[in-house]
């Protein structure tokens, strides 16, 4: 018989050894991709404004701007953001599934050990079939020794027990697959919270700059209309202009301080979203951003890339990628159940009455054997499990397919923001040229008595409103850009190896290392 087994055994390993994995193999989708972004080659009607080059993108791209602080805020935000720590830590939980999933190709051994107090009713049998009277008819003493035999006893028992389950048809492998592959996808979703961080300090960063210079240049129309009024009140003091001049000109520059408060909180709750970015109070970062900077320059060239690379540079395409793989996987874990499976287990331990004889090998027991399920009738459930599986790749092959397809409109509709608001800055810039000039003309000629004041105060509001109105575009170029790196998916790649630390409420701080 031990002989038998042990072939059986033998056999058993082979074919687990030589044993294949059912269901489909993965393999890598192909984004349909054009040769470029659709609006990379449209005319420039300004020879000086930025361009798009289909070069590499830098990965660090918020440095085009040649601003130190962005630099060292965006490396800040990285070190200290909750949200993107939360999504290390998602990683973590997701390379445990895997170590859980790979335990499966493992025997698995438990000892145990236990004391019992039993009784198993051996006198009444004995008593049931006549043999209890027959002892006693014969010996009183045999009779007394089957009542000391059959009485309750204590039962000392120790051992250990083990089972393996062989993967004959790769259904362990395939959950082994479908947990590297939600791995991936864990760790995708983590580079797509980065590049989104990155995106939104440099985004908030610029807009704190914007709002300060758009105060700056309303400031500035504040101080021209004061003048303004103190030459309409000194004209009107000598009776070269009428009262109503001295309120008009009054009305204007209320009108402007008006304009004040609307900017002056948007730079407020920007130095607070950046605060709260790095993950700090809101507030703390006050004494750093307070003092006024101009608005970084946007760069001469922007390197975009081509299209068939942003597949393999945007984490959501990666993301989804890594979820197909997963779906494929899936369907071989549900085809593997429709399968036999063949365990082997084995249980070896000593018992005795007598805890002292535990260590005597004649109360030894073992038990060792194989065993094989064959699914035959389940309702229906494992044939729909598979289903169910094809249709979740089915479904995750669409979705792949259309993440590729927003990926590439995002680029585009960055592109052409980012094209045409350049040229409604240019537009804005030119008109501001030509507005100040004529407030200049007619603020000279009230002062010779050639012109009403009414022209001077709609020169000085048509030049105050496109002064406005140019930082503003500005400021939107410029986010524009932040917009396009965005969706370029890039800024991920030089932070695989940074520890980020995750705070414990209760506890002293610890650090979790980054794919």
């Amino acid at each position: 018989m031990s002989a038998y087994v042990s072939r059986f055994t033998l056999s058993v390993l082979a074919l687990a050894l030589a044993g294949c994995s059912v269901g489909p193999d993965y393999q890598a989708p192909h984004a349909k991709t054009p040769g470029a972004f659709s609006d990379i080659n449209q005319p420039r009607n300004n020879p000086a404004d930025s361009i798009a080059l289909a070069s590499q993108p830098d990965p660090q791209w918020w440095k085009s701007f040649k601003d130190p602080q962005l630099d060292s805020l965006i490396d800040r935000a990285i070190a200290g953001n909750i949200s993107l720590q939360q999504a290390v830590l998602r990683i973590a939980g997701a390379r445990e599934q895997v170590t859980q999933a790979q335990g499966a190709w493992l025997p698995s051994v438990n000892a145990s050990a236990q004391m019992t107090r039993q009784q198993l009713g051996l006198k009444g049998e004995l008593k049931s079939t006549g043999i209890q009277d027959k002892l006693e008819d014969i010996s009183p003493e045999a009779a007394s020794a089957v009542d000391s035999a059959t009485g309750p006893v204590n039962v000392y028992q120790g051992g250990f027990d083990a089972s393996w389950e062989l993967d004959l048809f790769g259904g362990t492998r395939r959950s082994v697959e479908m947990a590297k592959a939600q791995t991936q996808s864990s760790v995708e979703s983590r580079n797509d919270a980065l590049v989104s961080l990155e995106a939104e300090v440099a985004r908030t960063y610029l807009q704190l700059r914007g709002a300060q210079t758009v105060l700056a240049t309303i400031q500035t129309q504040i101080d021209v209309a004061q003048q303004t009024m103190d030459l309409t009140q000194s004209r009107s003091q000598h009776g070269l202009a009428p009262q109503v001049d001295v309120e008009n000109a009054r009305a204007q520059l209320g009108s402007l301080r008006a304009q004040l408060p609307q900017y002056q909180a948007q730079e407020r709750q920007a130095m607070n979203g950046l605060a709260v970015l790095l993950g700090q109070i809101p507030g703390s970062l006050d004494g750093e951003l307070t003092q006024v900077k101009p608005l970084p320059a946007i760069p001469a060239m922007v390197s975009v890339g081509i299209p068939s690379e942003l597949a393999r540079r945007r984490p959501d395409v990666r993301k989804a990628e890594a979820d197909l793989h997963s779906a494929t996987a899936n369907i071989g874990v549900s085809v593997a159940q429709m399968f036999p499976s063949i365990s082997l287990s084995g249980q070896l331990g000593l018992r005795n009455t007598d805890s002292g004889y535990l260590t005597d090998w004649s109360s030894h027991f073992f038990s060792f054997g194989p065993q094989v399920s064959l699914p035959i009738f389940q309702g229906g459930r494992l044939v729909s499990s598979v289903r169910l599986s094809r249709a979740q790749q089915a479904n995750a092959v669409l979705n792949y397919r259309q993440t590729v397809l927003t990926a590439l409109q995002d680029v585009d509709n960055a592109l052409v923001s980012y094209r045409t608001d350049q040229d409604r800055v240019n537009g804005l810039e030119y008109s501001a040229s030509a507005l100040q000039t004529s407030f200049d003309l007619a603020t000279d000629g009230y002062k010779k008595g050639l012109v009403s004041f009414i022209n001077v105060l709609d020169a000085q509001r048509q030049l105050a409103q496109a002064l406005q109105q140019s930082a503003e575009a500005k400021v939107q170029t410029s986010t524009d850009l932040v917009s396009l790196y965005k969706s370029l998916g890039g800024g991920w790649e030089p932070y695989q190896d940074v520890k980020l630390p995750t705070y414990h409420v209760f506890g002293p701080a610890e650090t979790v290392d980054n794919p």
